[in-house]
């Protein structure tokens, strides 16, 4: 489960409430896997196609192949810049599941011009939508967020979101 936040004020204060609030939901405060090993930077799915389909390239993180693709706009909220890195860039995963196969999931990070091109690309290539809402309350351009699911070979996935992202106005990278 996951729950976006907010806050404004002195950032020292703002982190000792989230830590916390981290603290109190028991949520694991470290990025180094259990048994104390260091994390793989390899992962059983081709990469490399997986870059060139989406024209973006991506990292591992535990075992998870992640991409993060920034919009071409500037988002504000409440005249406050939410930089790419805080929920306004466009995340896709890819988990292998075995045989060339990969799970993906992730969110798109649309504004309202670019719903249903995108919703058209991503049915057309067999990739569920599972969600449409929106993250924010004032933000400049209005934003609507896309969550998505499938699990199919990967080269077939990344060309289907590949498409989708052919229908957004993204930072050029």
């Amino acid at each position: 489960m996951y729950m976006h936040i907010e806050g404004r004020g002195d950032p020292v204060k703002l982190a000792a409430a989230v830590n916390a609030g981290l603290h109190e939901s028991q949520t694991p405060l470290s990025d180094a896997p259990s048994g104390g090993n260091a994390p793989s930077t390899s992962i059983d799915v081709e990469t490399s196609k997986i870059d060139k389909a989406l024209g973006h390239k991506g990292k591992v993180n535990g075992g998870v192949y992640q991409v993060s693709i920034p919009r071409e706009e500037k988002i504000t909220e409440a005249d406050v810049p939410v930089p790419a890195a805080m929920a306004s860039a466009i995340a896709i995963n890819f988990q292998p599941t075995g045989n060339g196969k990969a799970a993906i999931t992730g969110d798109f990070v649309l504004v309202a011009s670019e719903v249903n091109p995108v919703l058209r690309a991503l049915r057309n290539n067999g990739i569920e939508v599972t969600a449409l809402h929106s993250h924010m309350l004032n933000e400049e351009p209005r934003l609507f967020f896309m969550h998505f699911w499938a699990n199919d070979d990967v080269e077939k996935l990344a060309h289907g979101l590949g498409a989708a992202l052919d229908r957004i106005h993204l930072a050029s990278g």
